[in-house]
């Protein structure tokens, strides 16, 4: 098989040893997916599963959940190509709203001194967008869940696209500031709905390692954003670096007009009664509103996402995000500020070259995932005769979260010794190393647990990662000083070490919240 991550359960027990039935969707229309709560997931069977015509991946064991139908037009019949189009469209405009977000921490200096402000002041644009960023992404797999997943993209990202001009436009604090606002709100589609587009194309045992594509573009791009940024304003006024961003969107723009189709597809009715439309009428919206009755209401497309975070796994999975990647948002929100002063004294370009370390951090963290993931995977499956539990993706976090505590230490003990920048540079980057495993665990065990919501819990994920950052850069910097890096970092650390306890209460009783508190039962996936 290929491509599975990290989590935990139990042995599958004498129920879990009796060969499965094949799952009739047409018979059992509220049963959207082939996750069984008591069993977990069959993935590896034997040559009887073949002879009986279940279909399996090209290895020959590896069975394809869900179950294609014959439709050349299920979106899991797709052709390689077209799927990993699809998949590049959704990661590069994943990858703009935490870019432009942090864009603007390395120009409010630049910003402060043309309006005559503190750097801490001109932060509240920041702080602003990046709260948005978390409401966006929940109110856009609401109106997903009613309106289409294409639709509701184009129009986010035309809107996203719109306000990046603005705020490249603005000639005062206050249009910037409402700019940066609204572009928060609607920018943050794709880091949410991608994953949507990846439930819909992509098999079980592909997931995880497409994820890891996608979340790598958005964990990325925060650093990317001031790095660039920064030697943008060394020569240029700091409008530029947001004209930048404002091409940025509208490639992302296009590339969505020419590329990306309507992905929904409904496993519960025959293949002559599927929506059809021009990919005009799909993109606009045209197509998915005369269909409309074959998906959710209004009223439940409400319910859907206020459903998903009461499930206790969700909602434990957020607190636990909340915990620990509050902190990277923090911390790049406030570097400008941080290394400007004694004893590093950095300039726009000094912090422009010290955002390479992030970047680096990501890439090595996107090469080990792409095996870390599939290997506790299929070393759980080989032990459970070919079964396997969402918990077991949270097992990566093991792995992921010494970095991050030991990083968090360091950078704290590396501003109140006044290591070398390069010291601080190395242990910055353990940190994000960590959390862009952890990100792809906590994503991937939550879709796995339900996925006919992949919408919902990555919206309640993004939410939750931009809520902290949100706070907590209301009051880094001040922290910092007034306790000083040991402490302030120290304790930042001590929070995510004590947050693990999170995930051994997931590991631990993961399962039993999740069958205590019953499926979701939604009317389409």
């Amino acid at each position: 098989m290929t491509d599975m991550e990290n989590s935990d359960s139990g042995a599958p027990g004498t129920a879990a040893e009796k060969k499965q039935p094949i799952v009739d969707l047409k018979s059992k229309p509220d049963q959207l997916h082939e996750y069984r709560e008591e069993e977990g997931y069959v993935v590896d069977v034997d040559s009887e599963d073949a002879d009986a015509g279940l279909k399996l991946a090209k290895d020959g064991h590896t069975r394809l959940i869900p179950q294609p139908s014959d439709d050349p037009n299920d979106p899991l019949n797709w052709s390689w190509w077209k799927k990993h189009i699809i998949l590049l469209v959704i990661s590069w405009t994943a990858f703009t709203p935490d870019y432009g977000s942090a864009a603007g921490a390395a120009v409010l200096i630049a910003q402060a001194t043309e309006w005559g402000m503190s750097p801490d002041h001109v932060n509240r644009s920041q702080a602003g967008n990046v709260a948005m960023l978390g409401f966006g992404g929940v109110v856009a797999v609401l109106l997903v869940a009613y309106f289409g997943r294409l639709p509701v993209s184009f129009w986010f990202i035309l809107l996203s696209a719109a306000t990046a001009a603005w705020c490249a436009a603005a000639n005062t604090f206050e249009s910037f500031m409402a700019a940066r606002i609204l572009n928060g709100f609607f920018s943050t589609i794709m880091q949410v709905v991608g994953l949507i587009f990846i439930n819909d194309i992509f098999f079980f045992h592909e997931k995880a390692r497409k994820i890891n594509v996608w979340a790598g573009f958005f964990v990325m791009s925060p650093y990317v954003g001031p790095l660039f940024s920064s030697f943008i304003v060394t020569t240029q006024h700091w409008s530029a670096a947001f004209w930048l961003y404002f091409a940025m969107v509208a490639s992302a723009l296009l590339l969505i007009i020419a590329f990306l189709p309507e992905t929904y597809y409904d496993r519960t009715i025959p293949a002559s009664e599927q929506p059809k439309g021009s990919h005009i009428s799909d993109l606009i919206g045209i197509s998915q509103w005369k269909s409309r009755h074959q998906r959710n209401t209004f009223g439940q497309a409400i319910w859907r996402t206020v459903s998903v975070v009461m499930k206790p796994t969700v909602l434990l999975a957020c607190l636990f995000y909340v915990l620990t990647f509050a902190w990277a948002v923090g911390i790049n929100t406030t570097l400008a500020i941080l290394m400007s002063g004694p004893p590093y004294e950095f300039g726009a370009k000094q912090t422009g070259f010290f955002y390479f370390t992030p970047v680096v951090a990501v890439t090595i963290a996107e090469i080990v995932g792409h095996y870390l993931y599939d290997f506790i995977a299929k070393q759980y499956i080989r032990s459970h005769k070919g079964h396997f539990e969402p918990e077991v993706r949270l097992r990566a976090t093991f792995f992921a979260m010494p970095f991050v505590i030991v990083g968090l230490v360091l950078i704290g003990q590396g501003f109140a010794n006044t290591w070398h920048y390069m010291g601080l540079s190395v242990v910055w980057g353990m940190y994000v190393f960590g959390m862009m495993i952890t990100t792809v665990a906590l994503s991937s065990y939550c879709l796995d647990s339900y996925p006919e919501a992949s919408g919902e819990v990555s919206a309640w994920l993004n939410f939750a990662r931009t809520l902290g950052g949100f706070i907590i850069s209301y009051f880094q910097v001040s922290w910092f000083t007034a306790r000083g890096p040991a402490e302030s970092f120290g304790i930042q650390a001590a929070i995510c070490a004590a947050s693990m306890i999170i995930i051994v209460i997931l590991l631990k009783w993961g399962k039993a919240m999740r069958l205590w508190a019953g499926p979701l039962k939604f009317v389409t996936s």
